[in-house]
């Protein structure tokens, strides 16, 4: 899955200048994504509560997609954010 969400932003460079992505980029997006897969498995198998569960697994997605925007188009104003 990781692998078919990288591919979006390689194809899509292909087509227009507005995606530019450099191998670094790539390589931390690689990173986030593995890392949150990781933490979402490690939940699923060591976290027999269903709300317990639950709760992890949204904040796990929440944190990524956070992450993921800020770098992308800097939602929080950082010095990391893309824009």
């Amino acid at each position: 899955i990781s692998l078919v969400i990288l591919l979006i932003p390689f194809i899509a460079m292909q087509f227009t200048n507005e995606v530019q992505w450099t191998v670094a980029d790539f390589i931390f997006a690689a990173g986030l994504l593995i890392g949150a897969g990781l933490a979402i498995e490690m939940v699923t198998r060591k976290i027999k509560n269903k709300t317990y569960k639950l709760i992890l697994l949204v904040t796990i997605f929440s944190i990524l997609i956070l992450i993921w925007m800020e770098l992308a188009v800097g939602l929080f104003g950082t010095p990391f954010g893309g824009n």
